[in-house]
């Protein structure tokens, strides 16, 4: 349930940037989007307009060297005194390194989703991405989590110079790489940056955690893959941080070695790439089979040596073998076509093996492929973290009506206590799909979902002078 609570308990949050990055350096307004846009663009969750911001920020580049980076930050428009969560919100794979979301692009959207909600919420655009140079170290599980990390801290020196309220919650998500990327973070945080951060709750989101198993087996397989720019992708960031060979040539048969090293040298973007290497794969090969990118005697090393660099470099950025201490649930569609669904499968059962005592797998959508998963994805992590989120106001009367929502697990009916004013409410499945609305007059109003099958639901109540989503099973 979200948890409205005045604003004398809110937690005043200090700290001091560390001398190997963090400082915020400038932020730069990039515009506006109303409550009712939002609305209509994202649709029955949105709560607030947003303002964004472009942020940069220093943090140390792979070499460890001061880089100035940037990202977004999103801020929800209120006009009574809120303490809201921080966000940290991970971007997808991108065609370049200026489709980012500090430029309005490369899936910038969902930042201001989690915004819509109650979240100030960050996204980084990544190393070699947005204002910071060099070769952008993609699925780079350390820089992915560095750069992220000092935007938070970074977002929380710009809270502070702007009298911008933040409670001491922090939430992680991200999609496709953003979804290795959140688990990179989530980690770091809780291995080395537990007194300045407590994740409240995590949602990874179609991310490929196995890169030295799962995405490894899919690379190497006979089965045409529509993705294959990804491979080489992979293998140009992981040479650039581990220094793996002197040539592309030395890894990639020719013709695709020249486009490849046209994309390195960003004379081309990584659509336009993987759109030629399917193409020259399907006219010299008669199939678009990723492991046909590769020199044989490279296949004969990656497959027969597990100690040869690639595959070092390969188990060097899996995320899914550590515990999770926060709520984490990992969010995927069974026909995912480019992340395959088994790397949230695998994270699932090897942290919980570890100990992790509230992580879930959780499929939204088994029909549907990466593009399509988005929505339910995003949808289902709105979701989880609202029965986590709070948003501290000095407003009393909130906090004074307190709703109970029983029984539950419920059965024919649920039962509303504690209103003391009409309410309406909309009942959701865990896909987001609206399975029942109504309003409720009465003290003790209950609500029939005996018409409804088994399992989860979302339940939103609105009133007056508040609020609440309450995660309700039925049995």
């Amino acid at each position: 349930m979200k948890r409205v609570l005045p604003i004398f308990i809110w937690i005043c949050i200090f700290f001091t940037p560390a001398a190997n990055g963090q400082n915020l350096i400038d932020a730069e307004f990039k515009g506006s989007i109303s409550l009712q846009e939002m609305v209509a663009n994202y649709g029955f969750l949105m709560q607030y307009g947003v303002d964004m911001y472009k942020i940069t920020y220093e943090t140390p580049d792979v070499f460890g060297q001061i880089d100035t980076a940037s990202g977004l930050i999103v801020i929800p428009i209120h006009d009574e005194p809120l303490a809201f969560p921080l966000l940290s919100y991970q971007h997808g794979t991108v065609n370049g390194p200026f489709d980012v979301p500090s430029n309005l692009q490369g899936g910038y959207e969902l930042a201001t989703v989690f915004a819509g909600v109650g979240y100030v919420t960050t996204a980084a655009d990544f190393l070699g991405l947005g204002e910071s140079r060099g070769f952008h170290p993609y699925v780079h599980a350390d820089s992915e989590a560095s750069a992220a990390i000092d935007m938070l801290f970074a977002a929380r020196q710009y809270a502070e110079q702007n009298d911008l309220l933040l409670n001491d919650q922090l939430f992680i998500s991200g999609y496709s790489q953003g979804g290795h990327a959140a688990a990179a973070v989530h980690r770091e945080i809780e291995a080395n940056y537990t007194e300045e951060f407590t994740v409240t709750a995590s949602s990874p989101m179609s991310g490929p955690y196995s890169i030295s198993g799962e995405m490894r087996d899919v690379i190497l397989s006979e089965t045409p893959y529509f993705f294959p720019a990804y491979a080489p992708y992979t293998v140009l960031s992981y040479d650039y941080v581990y220094d793996l060979f002197d040539d592309v040539d030395e890894v990639f048969k020719q013709p695709y070695a020249t486009v490849i090293e046209q994309f390195y040298e960003g004379s081309t973007g990584l659509f336009s790439l993987n759109s030629l290497l399917i193409t020259q794969l399907e006219n010299l090969t008669g199939e678009s089979i990723t492991r046909r990118l590769f020199q044989d005697s490279i296949i004969s090393e990656v497959e027969n040596n597990l100690e040869h660099p690639i595959n070092i470099a390969l188990r060097a950025n899996d995320v899914y073998d550590w515990t999770p201490q926060a709520p984490t649930r990992l969010m995927y569609c069974q026909a995912d076509d480019q992340v395959i669904y088994t790397n949230s499968i695998v994270a699932d059962s090897v942290m919980n093996e570890n100990g992790a005592t509230n992580v879930m797998a959780v499929n939204v959508n088994p029909d549907f492929n990466h593009g399509q998963c988005v929505e339910p994805a995003t949808i289902s992590t709105l979701l989880f973290f609202s029965t986590y989120q709070d948003i501290l106001t000095n407003t009393p009367e909130i906090e004074h009506q307190k709703i109970e929502v029983f029984p539950n697990p419920a059965f024919a009916e649920i039962q509303l206590q504690g209103l003391t004013q009409e309410a309406d409410y909309q009942l959701y499945n865990v896909q987001g799909a609206l399975v029942g609305s109504g309003r409720v007059k009465t003290d003790r109003a209950s609500i029939s979902v005996s018409h409804l099958p088994k399992g989860s639901y979302f339940l939103k109540v609105n009133w007056e002078s508040g609020q609440l989503t309450e995660k309700v099973i039925l049995q």
